[in-house]
């Protein structure tokens, strides 16, 4: 290393002080062409990002400046409120039942996440951690479901419903997810196979029961996944509309959201900013959801292993 110091030290010198500032000079010029092209990429980059996430947002922004208008002004093209009419906050609420709206739909959801999760876990572990006959076949007729659009099988299974005297109630939104879902399955399976064998093979030497395994080792382990899945099963429940109007709509006393902004839009259908404030109260448990839990949300998708 000393020699090769030495033999650029002496190359060094040979050079006329000229020549030594005249490449100083040819450095300088290449570091200020590197940095003013990084700085171009970085303004491009910035540039497509916010152009891409102004499209997201706009409709989102319209959507929340409409629902502080007036009648009048909503019928406008302005961009900006003026006045903020708050009120039209209050006057949803007491318009219609929004608050029950939003409490059956809350609880319809929790109880599907609770459901979702609860009925994933176990058969998860079983097709990944698990060595028995069989278990290849088993995971493939569980995501040939997935390839059963539901419509086939809603006329059969409102009939048992039916049958069951559970019409209406939330009975048919709730139940069917206490017997899991075929994505939760796949989405956990592949969590839990990415975890290494050592961890439950030591569990099972020092005499750890596989349901204690499943408990206290790997559902542990596997949070961000479960959190995920709990998420994606909420989602589905409270966005859903097509359920709740085909087991609820004759109980106004069951109506969810989605069934209580249909009707709401059939009072208030030529008042935009009461369509837009109903919105907007729809989408915010949502998005509160989602930003509390974004950081688990996509360590949980991220992470899922593709081990099989």
């Amino acid at each position: 290393m000393g020699s090769l110091s030495e033999w650029i030290t002496f190359q060094m010198s040979t050079f006329t002080a000229e020549q030594r500032e005249y490449m100083r000079l040819q450095s300088l010029q290449a570091k200020r062409k590197k940095r003013w092209h990084d700085f171009l990429l970085m303004v491009a980059n910035h540039s497509v990002l916010i152009a891409l996430s102004a499209i997201f947002i706009l409709p989102l922004f319209l959507v929340l400046v409409i629902s502080v208008m007036g009648h009048g002004q909503a019928e406008t093209r302005s961009l900006w409120p003026h006045p903020f009419i708050w009120h039209n906050y209050v006057e949803v609420f007491t318009a219609v039942p929004f608050l029950r709206w939003t409490m059956n739909s809350l609880f319809v959801s929790l109880m599907t996440t609770i459901g979702t999760v609860v009925s994933s876990v176990p058969p998860a572990y079983v097709l990944s951690r698990l060595r028995w006959k069989g278990r290849g076949v088993t995971f493939i007729i569980i995501l040939s479901t997935m390839m059963l659009p539901g419509q086939v099988t809603m006329i059969p299974v409102y009939i048992i419903f039916s049958k069951l005297h559970w019409i209406p109630s939330f009975l048919p939104l709730i139940v069917p997810s206490f017997f899991s879902s075929a994505f939760s399955i796949f989405l956990l399976r592949q969590f839990f196979a990415s975890i290494p064998d050592e961890i439950s093979d030591a569990a099972r030497i020092d005499g750890c029961s596989e349901f204690k395994l499943m408990m206290q080792i790997i559902v542990p382990l596997a949070k961000p996944a479960i959190s995920a899945i709990g998420l994606f099963a909420f989602l589905g429940s409270w966005n859903d509309f097509f359920g709740p109007l085909l087991y609820l709509v004759e109980n106004e006393k069951l109506w969810t959201l989605g069934i209580g902004l249909n009707a709401f839009q059939g009072i208030h259908h030529v008042q935009k900013n009461m369509m837009m404030t109903a919105s907007v109260l729809f989408m915010l448990p949502v998005i509160i959801i989602f930003f509390f839990s974004q950081k688990v949300f996509i360590e949980g998708v991220t992470l899922t292993g593709v081990k099989g």
